[in-house]
């Protein structure tokens, strides 16, 4: 009975702990003496014990304070099919929980869900309006109209990705603890906590194990627990219908539903003993409502394994389910994959994780930047300590990485990474954590292909089958086009391809973007450039996507009435997030332009044989406007009709799209000169409009992205200072502890958008590495090494298992800014079998020659 009294106490406590959590008790956090444990099982005492003798690790001397400081102290794991997100707590420790699907809104609610689309029967109507909006912009005398109203809708139902709640983790002890240390091991993907209480070491270890979908929470002494361990789940208060109940003596069940009694999820947790057999399952009252809570006596080794999936079926998004998007309940498909996993010791489940890792993560590719680490001061000390004055080359080699890992732990499930990639405390996050593909989404996979992380299939999955299926609908009804798709800004999971009406603010300024398709398809173009897609995956997935795009264009183009020079043009456009509604927007200009690349490239591997269509893009193609104009104070301008101001800070670069991370800048004038210009006349008016874009804390935002995009555009100019200058701006401004990226860091609870954590592996590999793509593939492929080496980096590097296109892998070192043992492997060509290549490096052609399948080139420097 003083169990049972112990445990129900201590769940009732944490009931409530979503709401308000008080934060740490006094005795967590304490240094204590220096010493080793008796068994040699647990970590040492010492950082230089614990952490990773590369120092590639995120380290902290205390536990997450309250749930307010969730973005910017607690640590992440995932899988991608589930996150979580931990406080490494000695007493209670709170696991908070997420599963990638788990969204309100959608067909959930409402089995009448159109996508953001008005009803078909307006299409009529609505592409007579448009007609009428593009004739008035092309006779207006500054090339513009007012609003777009008829073609924006409500976004009804559009929903929210959302939290699911926590696991408590509690022991009823009252000990003071000494020696705490809790890190993020970014060679092992193992986060752990160690401690210590009178003469008994603990260890906590935590993991998401992507091939057995679950994720686990282990706990070890090196002295048989006096105390009773204790786990439950704590449901956010939001969510509908939840409940917790004994499945065994040693499992949970936690079930529940969306905000708006939509979606269906659930969770089974299992835990597991050394000695075996010591938890048992029962039912307690807390808060007035029963509960199911797991306790443990008198074991050394403690796990719990959690998985957790929805009701939601992406397979059951088109036509032929109603656009539904509804699968069965998640419980049989959980009860199976626990009991795969329960069979399972704890240290085989662990190496099944650890090969994974390595495999996938570690193995591949590495950077090392020359810096040695600190194991000094914890990464909490040295964030405060980095200022955009000084930096810390360490911890720049830390960002880099944790980037990767945030994508390689929330990109590979059913799902692409969306806004926050895998993670999410509340029911209703900021911007609903969806998909905003203006910039956003295609920032979070800068750093996939070119450091050969296999994380993309998701991100293919999910424009085929929730975009293309509404986006038709959407060319239809809203642009009068019966051929092709379209989406537009924000997009949820359940196929939202409409523009979405924000009410009260000026809905064209955000809504109005239906080039979002034409900018992800150079991610699909180049995952079979880089030779990380087969020639079947092209034919089956990715040309249908481009093709589709191409197909949108080409009947959404119109000659340019308003300058009369013959060139086909956009009508209407807004540049991305910026009024005014006009035509001719760079941006879309260039990506359309793009995109016609990719057809004229992709075609003949394609196995389509529509050469109608082949030569309707290469007609439009030669009247396209190219979107490089050079205004009046030396920019390069957004609009084809001049509007640029030198005091515009507005944090988008769209105009500059093509000099990173796109090409139709960068590789100028390969594909054709216009009108006359030259290379260096382009840079110069993409550098001019980038100095007077600031950097990046403009009036309208101050958030990490922009920064990151404009260090990257920065390097791909070559200037390696300026590159680094705003990089480390990025890293003083928006970080948090856990360097996670956020708006306001300083705020009490600041928000978390993980777009510049998975944008700086992308922009720091332009600054050392650089292989913008060409309009042919009979052009030579130049690859520059060390384009924008800043002198802080300088000293000695090295990047082993990079890519590029081409199916090249490249490996290099350097010293004191000069690089050596260059190696070139030719081991994934698929769209060609020989490519001309040069290798450049201080604007001087070091190497070139033809390269050919199975070749590896030692480039002498």
């Amino acid at each position: 009975m003083a169990i049972a009294q112990a445990v129900r106490q201590r769940v009732l406590a944490l009931v409530n702990l979503w709401a308000a959590w008080s934060g740490l008790s006094p005795d967590q956090g304490t240094q204590g003496p220096l010493s080793r444990p008796e068994n040699p099982y647990l970590e040492g005492t010492r950082v230089t014990d614990r952490l990773p003798q590369s120092g590639n690790a995120l380290w902290y001397r205390k536990p997450a304070a309250n749930l307010a400081s969730w973005s910017k102290d607690w640590l992440p794991i995932g899988n991608g099919y589930l996150g979580a997100m931990v406080t490494g707590g000695t007493t209670d420790d709170m696991i908070q929980l997420n599963i990638e699907s788990f969204w309100s809104g959608g067909p959930f609610v409402n089995s009448s869900y159109t996508g953001g689309n008005p009803q078909a029967y307006k299409a009529v109507v609505l592409g007579d309006e448009l007609s009428q909006i593009r004739e008035a912009i092309f006779k207006s005398p500054i090339g513009e109209t007012d609003t777009l109203a008829p073609l924006t809708y409500p976004g009804l139902n559009y929903g929210s990705y959302s939290g699911n709640g926590f696991i408590a983790v509690s022991r009823n002890t009252t000990a003071s603890n000494s020696n705490y240390m809790r890190w993020l091991d970014l060679d092992s993907g193992l986060l752990k906590t160690a401690w210590s209480e009178g003469k008994t070491s603990f260890e906590r270890e935590y993991f998401c194990s992507y091939p057995t979908r679950s994720c686990t929470a282990f706990i070890k002494s090196d002295r048989p627990l006096s105390d009773t361990l204790s786990y439950s789940f704590v449901p956010l208060r939001l969510l509908r219908d939840t409940s917790t109940s004994c499945v065994d003596s040693s499992t949970i069940k936690y079930r529940g539903q969306s905000i708006d009694s939509g979606m269906t999820f659930e969770f089974l947790a299992k835990v597991q003993t050394v000695p075996r057999n010591m938890v048992q399952c029962q039912m307690i009252l807390a808060d007035g409502k029963e509960a199911a809570v797991l306790t443990v006596k008198h074991a050394t080794e403690s796990w719990i394994t959690w998985v957790g999936d929805t009701n939601y079926n992406i397979d059951a998004g088109g036509r032929e389910h109603d656009f539904s998007f509804k699968g069965p309940d998640p419980h049989s498909s959980l009860t199976r994959i626990l009991s795969m996993v329960k069979s399972l010791s704890y240290d085989e489940l662990r190496q099944l994780h650890l090969h994974d890792y390595e495999e996938g993560f570690t193995s591949k590719f590495s950077l090392d930047l020359g810096a040695s680490p600190n194991f000094a001061k914890s990464t909490k000390e040295q964030m405060e300590d980095y200022t955009r004055e000084k930096g810390n080359a360490h911890l720049d080699l830390l960002l880099f990485n944790y980037g990767r890992y945030l994508l390689f732990s929330s990109g590979r499930g059913v799902l692409p990474a969306n806004l926050q990639g895998v993670w999410a405390k509340d029911e209703r996050p900021p911007w609903s954590a969806d998909y905003h593909a203006n910039i956003n989404t295609q920032m979070n996979y800068w750093g996939a292909e070119i450091t050969d992380l296999d994380v993309t299939d998701s991100l293919w999955d999910y424009m085929a089958k929730t975009w293309i299926p509404r986006g038709q609908e959407t060319a239809g009804i809203l642009y009068n086009t019966t051929r092709g798709w379209v989406t537009h800004n924000e997009m949820n999971i359940f196929g939202h391809t409409g523009m979405k009406d924000w009410g009260p603010w000026v809905s064209a300024t955000w809504a109005n973007y239906p080039a979002s398709g034409a900018w992800m398809m150079s991610h699909v173009i180049d995952h079979l450039d880089y030779g990380s897609g087969s020639i079947e995956w092209w034919q089956e997935q990715g040309w249908p996507l481009v093709k589709g795009t191409a197909e949108f264009w080409l009947d959404n183009l119109f000659v340019d009435t308003f300058h009369d020079d013959g060139t086909m043009v956009v009508n209407p456009c807004n540049s991305p997030e910026q009024n005014p509604i006009t035509f001719g927007c760079a941006h879309y200009q260039q990506m359309i332009w793009e995109v016609f690349n990719g057809i004229e490239k992709g075609f003949e591997l394609s196995g389509d044989d529509d050469v109608a269509f082949l030569s309707e893009v290469r007609a439009k193609k030669a009247r396209l406007d190219r979107g490089l104009h050079i205004g009046s104070w030396g920019q390069l301008m957004e609009w084809k009709v001049e509007k640029d101001k030198p005091t515009d800070l507005h944090r988008h670069l769209s105009h500059l799209v093509g000099l990173y991370p796109s090409y139709s800048i960068a590789s100028y004038p390969e594909g054709g000169a216009v009108l006359d210009l030259t290379k260096s006349e382009l840079f110069k008016a993409a550098a001019t409009s980038l100095k007077h874009r600031g950097d990046g804390k403009g009036p309208d935002a101050d958030a990490g992205w922009e920064k990151v995009w404009r260090a990257a555009c920065w390097a791909q100019l070559g200037d390696g200072e300026k590159f680094y200058n705003v990089f480390k701006y990025a890293v003083d401004t928006n970080f948090g502890h856990n360097l996670f990226s956020l708006y306001d860091p300083q705020s009490s609870d600041p928000i978390f958008q993980i777009d510049a954590n998975l944008g700086i592996p992308g922009a720091v590999m332009n600054a050392l590495l650089q292989a913008p793509d060409t309009s042919s593939y009979d052009s030579p492929l130049v690859i520059t090494i060390l384009p924008a080496l800043p002198k802080a980096w300088s000293g000695r590097g090295s990047v082993k298992g990079a890519r590029v296109r081409g199916g090249i892998g490249i490996s290099f070192a350097w010293r004191d800014g000069r690089p050596y043992d260059v190696v070139l492997r030719f081991d994934r060509m698929r769209a060609y079998q020989s490519r001309e290549v040069q290798v450049v490096h201080n604007h001087k052609v070091i190497d070139w020659f033809v390269g050919e399948a199975g070749m590896v080139r030692k480039v002498e420097v």
